[in-house]
């Protein structure tokens, strides 16, 4: 937290002092994909420990099918129709697909692989309706487990 409110000062006054702040662009990429590494490291170490047995015990292997279903079927539907039948472009696509499962190294890929706006642009066009409808879903299907039961 200190190093944070260092570089908040920095930012701020450092026009004043004559204090250098700026970082190349390399530097600048290599810190946001390793501030993304981290990231994804935590996440997956802090899930992982009792991945095993939330799956097996009670209803943990509905809910991995569920959440299967609900983000590959789309998908898969969806992109065929888009290729096929309206010729989008395959960049345009991949950040689609990046959008549409909510996942910026996917998106991170893309951009790197196309060297273009493209996958951006269709990230940015499916990524907000696409996570108020993960959310929606997802409670609408424990509504329906739950009254099941």
């Amino acid at each position: 937290m200190a190093s944070l409110n260092k570089v908040i000062l920095i930012g701020r006054f450092g026009y004043k002092f004559h204090l250098v702040s700026y970082t190349t662009t390399s530097a600048n990429l290599m810190l946001r994909e390793f501030g993304l590494v981290l990231f994804l490291a935590s996440v997956g170490i802090k899930a992982g420990a009792t991945f095993w047995h939330t799956v097996t015990e009670g209803d943990g292997l509905t809910y991995v099918w569920a959440g299967f279903i609900i983000t590959v079927l789309p998908i898969l539907i969806i992109g065929v129709l888009a290729r096929q039948k309206y010729k989008m472009n395959y960049f345009t696509l991949m950040g689609l697909i990046a959008g549409a499962t909510t996942d910026p190294p996917a998106l991170a890929y893309a951009n790197q692989t196309a060297n273009n706006d493209a996958p951006s642009v269709g990230y940015s066009t499916v990524y907000p309706m696409c996570m108020f409808l993960r959310i929606l879903t997802a409670q609408l299907i424990i509504l329906l487990l739950y009254s099941v039961l």
